[in-house]
């Protein structure tokens, strides 16, 4: 019995968020090698379709790295990266889109299976628009965005359809072009003025001791992950996804999440509890933890 009343709490507390929440839009990224695990696969889209049936409209855009790596492998192409962007040639870039176009397929059909209302769309079919993305070498078809096709994502999400979009972009050549998924989430969430970006990851969060996970910073504002940046506590993989949290809320996004998709039902636990359980990165302090109003 002592469960049962357990478990019920949980859904009183969760009663606030949800109402606060309604009809917002939340845009998630997962991607990196938690996107392989079946079983950490199926409890991140379990907490998807349930936010969609509490009436969140969500985005997730999902990577597909490992997957793209593993079959540039099998064709024997070398991958390539300049500062952690995959050096995209006209070869690696077929092999991108038909890695990214089988995972949104994937991921689709698995949320079917579990009764939810879902789309999916490819980036490049004239919905994240780019041009090549200047550096120190060539990098090939990679894209920096310039705008979203925000109207093209808003239709799907007033119909109350999850939408699944690959990290892809188009220019105005109508080239496809590979772009960075944690830049594409950080410009949809400001285009559509997201409530939520969420990044799942494969660590807690943000750590003031990255190879201690007790360290683990509940909140944290802008001001302070510049700092943990500059200071290199903030180290490594973390800091391309903290700049896009960062970006996202300079560009009118409420709050940014950063949690370990491995937790079960982390989704659910950082959004519908008092106390969550990654990192959330805010515009300036708050006395909350989220805020219900």
């Amino acid at each position: 019995m002592e469960n049962v009343i357990r478990k019920a709490d949980v859904l009183v507390e969760a009663i606030p968020y949800i109402h606060a929440f309604r009809r917002k839009v939340f845009v998630i990224k997962y991607g990196g090698s938690i996107l392989n695990d079946p079983e950490v696969r199926k409890n991140i889209l379990e907490d998807i379709v349930f936010l969609s049936y509490v009436g969140i409209r969500t985005i997730l855009i999902h990577g597909g790295g490992p997957h793209i790596s593993s079959r540039l492998k099998e064709k024997g192409i070398k991958a390539e990266f300049h500062n952690g962007i995959r050096i995209t040639d006209k070869h690696t870039l077929e092999v991108v889109s038909e890695e990214l176009d089988k995972l949104n397929a994937q991921i689709v059909h698995e949320i079917k299976e579990l009764r939810g209302d879902v789309t999916g769309l490819k980036g490049h079919e004239n919905i994240i628009h780019v041009e090549k993305k200047g550096a120190s070498r060539e990098l090939g078809f990679v894209g920096t965005i310039k705008n979203i096709e925000r109207e093209a994502i808003e239709q799907h999400l007033r119909q109350g359809h999850i939408t699944v979009l690959s990290p892809m972009g188009v220019s105005g050549e109508q080239q496809p072009h590979n772009v960075n998924a944690d830049e594409v989430a950080s410009a949809i969430a400001i285009s559509l003025k997201a409530e939520k970006l969420v990044l799942l990851t494969n660590v807690h969060g943000v750590m003031s001791k990255p190879e201690d996970e007790n360290t683990l910073i509940s909140t944290l504002t802008v001001d302070a992950a510049r700092g943990m940046i500059e200071k290199k506590v903030i180290q490594q993989g973390m800091i391309p996804k903290v700049k896009s949290c960062v970006e996202a809320l300079n560009g009118g996004v409420k709050k940014t999440h950063i949690i370990d998709a491995r937790l079960k039902h982390a989704l659910l636990l950082e959004i519908f509890t008092d106390r969550g359980i990654g990192s959330q990165i805010c515009k300036s302090d708050t006395k909350e933890r989220d805020d219900e109003s």
